[in-house]
């Protein structure tokens, strides 16, 4: 539970901070993806709300990549959940240095929404069992938080995300910076990104699959593993 209250709060944060970018000043990069190359060129200045932002999120991803080492629940998933905070932080430290910062509140804002929804989610499956007795209102919010994050997933990180930052980063660079530098690289980690979206895009299917079945009764993450089938302890500080 704290560690999903801690993470609940940092998305939460991060996500209304990007939002308010996107929606609540003149950047015109969600509803113009293209804009993001307009006008760029090496050196350029980054703004001092975006650079903001970009401290934030490399901060935490940082640290992330230490917690799921040596702090969080070791999960079916960890592995490739440490290869996404790497990619995360050396696309958040690269985009910046070479100035790919309107391109970064995108992505962060397209992903951080299904966290912040995700933390919710676990948070109400804690809280809906707890005293010896069963909590009805926790128990709903699970329900339709784990709905909710179902949809926002599918839309925000498999819809919007190719539609909006591969289209802009694949093709519309081309368009407005011909020799672009750091193309391949830049797009092979958005690719990437793109794969591990659609690999726990499955564990979200898989887990709708066993609920339409009957296989499943109460709302779990099934990334988590039993208590009989748990691994060997992950690496200690003193390995």
């Amino acid at each position: 539970m704290p560690e999903s209250a801690w993470k609940f709060l940092f998305y939460l944060g991060a996500w209304s901070y990007s939002a308010y970018l996107l929606f609540g000043t003149d950047y015109p990069f969600f509803h113009d993806p293209p804009s993001v190359f307009y006008d760029w060129t090496p050196g350029m200045e980054v703004p001092r709300d975006i650079a903001a932002a970009y401290l934030l999120q490399g901060s935490f991803y940082g640290h992330s990549i230490y917690a799921t080492l040596y702090m969080d629940a070791w999960r079916k998933d960890s592995v490739v959940m440490l290869v996404h905070h790497v990619v995360t932080l050396v696309l958040i430290v690269s985009s910046y240095a070479f100035r790919y910062h309107n391109v970064g509140i995108l992505v962060l804002f397209l992903h951080d929404i299904s966290d912040v929804q995700l933390e919710f989610t676990k948070l109400n499956v804690y809280f809906k069992s707890r005293g010896g007795s069963h909590h009805p209102l926790h128990a709903l919010a699970a329900d339709l938080g784990c709905l909710s994050f179902s949809l926002s997933w599918f839309w925000f990180r498999l819809y919007w995300f190719p539609l909006k930052v591969l289209y802009a980063t694949c093709h519309c660079s081309l368009r407005s910076v011909p020799d672009i530098p750091f193309y391949f690289f830049f797009n092979t980690l958005l690719l990437l990104l793109t794969l591990m979206n659609l690999y726990w895009f499955l564990y979200i299917v898989a887990f709708a699959a066993k609920v339409l079945t009957g296989q499943v009764r109460e709302l779990k993450d099934v990334r988590e593993y039993d208590a009989a089938e748990a691994p060997s302890p992950k690496p200690s500080k003193a390995e």
